[in-house]
């Protein structure tokens, strides 16, 4: 498979995608765990958005291993494929944890439709227990995705940036 795009890796396409949706995603995950209007509202688009980031991740990381049989061998650039694939365990949390959370938002409605019809549905303190435990999930999986990211990022930029710049302008 061909993994380029107008002339360009798709790799150096794709990852700037990766590197603002996985963030913005386990921040979204934090405000639908932590705050029921929100769930209510965005779990579908949540949802839809860590399905998606998924096989993004894993295309970027192909069109990554692509790219690399196509540059001259560098210890920094094995580095960062080698490291590429550590982001997959967080992507795949993040979905696993949008559908727990999305299957908890479609309790919480019928919980919410059985009180109004009969008075009976969930007790509060299984709902904020829920929400606690949530809550502290998108936590472990916020910080420790964009913790891998950064490292993976980080070796990235070293690979292709490290002694091709100088600190000082070069004059006209």
């Amino acid at each position: 498979m061909v993994y380029a795009f107008a002339g360009l890796p798709l790799h150096v396409l794709l990852v700037h995608a990766v590197i603002v949706l996985t963030p913005l995603l386990a921040l979204a995950l934090i405000v639908v765990a932590a705050w029921p209007g929100a769930r209510r509202v965005l779990w579908l688009p949540v949802l839809i958005g860590a399905a998606l980031l998924l096989p993004l991740g894993l295309v970027t990381i192909e069109a990554g291993k692509w790219l690399e049989q196509r540059v001259p061998p560098a210890p920094l650039i094995q580095e960062h494929t080698a490291q590429g694939e550590d982001i997959v365990p967080w992507l795949i949390a993040v979905l696993v944890l949008a559908v727990v959370i999305a299957v908890w938002a479609i309790v919480e409605r019928a919980s919410r439709r059985r009180t109004a019809a009969s008075g009976g549905g969930l007790s509060r303190g299984i709902r904020v227990a829920a929400g606690v435990v949530l809550t502290a999930a998108a936590l472990v999986i916020a910080a420790g995705s964009t913790w891998t990211l950064v490292h993976i990022g980080e070796a990235g930029s070293r690979a292709v940036w490290e002694g091709s710049f100088s600190d000082e302008p070069l004059g006209d």
